[in-house]
């Protein structure tokens, strides 16, 4: 199924090719010139390990950005798994606009990839479970549109866009409301969801972080839609769970894990019968996979 991108990740990608390109082309290619202005290039985008594949829509204007002449074929589509060895995607065009552009191409493809593959492991480590994979906030600053779109490329599912889309009343929220003298900070907070609540688009929604038992049942009797249990451990979480549940709350708010998971420990934590489970490491750590781009010049 073909994963959709609009005109966010276009953009961002768009600001990202001209810096990207400033930085590695400067005043120009001086090694790229001493090939003949009119050889052309085949190249394949090759897959050196097995990986989720990211970022083919993104090649023609990244190719576009050095070379109008440079032709793109996509072989995979993206969300799509490939072997080692496996051809992804061809250019042909211009020989020096090919491999001024190669560097930035694949940082890009490699980056998106390592997103998607990952996205695809935790994906799978929860699979059957019905909870559900999300991504956060913590991206490469400037990129977090496609950083997202490769997420939701390996089959999870993006979580606010930013401090815009949704309402995440965090522990440094509550920790502030305490300070400025206020003896409950969660039904400080509560006092201005619904105002917050106003201001977002159909698929807003107002979610509260806790880090008890006592806070997840304070965060119940509010209008919320999300609770954020922060970095309890699996046992913790199944008592969340019923105590939401003996709430007749199941279908209503939903419950996330959030802290420190890992494919080590994503099954345990889905099994605990959360709804969602966000994981930072698809985004702020997550290790570009092997992509190389062969060339053959005529």
């Amino acid at each position: 199924m073909a994963i959709p991108i609009g005109k966010r990740e276009f953009g961002n990608l768009r600001q990202l090719v001209a810096l990207a390109k400033a930085e590695d082309f400067g005043e120009g290619d001086v090694t790229g010139r001493l090939l003949p202005a009119e050889l052309r290039a085949e190249a394949s985008f090759v897959a050196r390990e097995p990986l989720v594949f990211c970022g083919g829509p993104l090649l023609p204007g990244i190719a576009e950005a050095y070379d109008a002449g440079i032709a793109t074929k996509l072989k995979f589509a993206d969300g799509e798994a490939a072997e080692a060895g496996a051809a992804l995607a061809a250019w042909s065009g211009p020989a020096r606009g090919v491999v001024a552009a190669e560097r930035v191409a694949l940082n890009f493809l490699q980056r998106l990839s390592g997103v998607a593959t990952t996205t695809r492991r935790y994906v799978e480590a929860v699979a059957g479970s019905g909870a559900t994979i999300l991504d956060t906030r913590k991206t490469t600053p400037g990129w977090r549109a496609l950083e997202k779109y490769a997420v939701r490329a390996g089959g999870g599912r993006n979580h606010r866009r930013g401090l815009y889309d949704a309402v995440l009343v965090k522990d440094n929220h509550l920790g502030i409301l305490s300070a400025a003298g206020r003896a409950d900070p969660l039904a400080a907070a509560a006092e201005r969801l619904a105002a917050a609540r106003e201001q977002l688009g159909p698929d807003g929604f107002v979610e509260v972080e806790v880090d008890t038992l006592e806070q997840l049942r304070e965060a119940l009797s509010l209008p919320i839609d999300v609770v954020l249990l922060d970095n309890m451990p699996p046992g913790r979480l199944r008592e969340a769970v019923s105590i939401r549940d003996a709430a007749g709350l199941r279908g209503r708010v939903a419950l996330e894990a959030s802290g420190g998971i890992t494919l080590a420990t994503v099954g345990e934590v889905a099994g605990a019968g959360v709804e969602r489970i966000s994981v930072g490491a698809l985004t702020h750590s997550v290790p570009a996979v092997d992509i190389a781009l062969d060339v053959a010049f005529g």
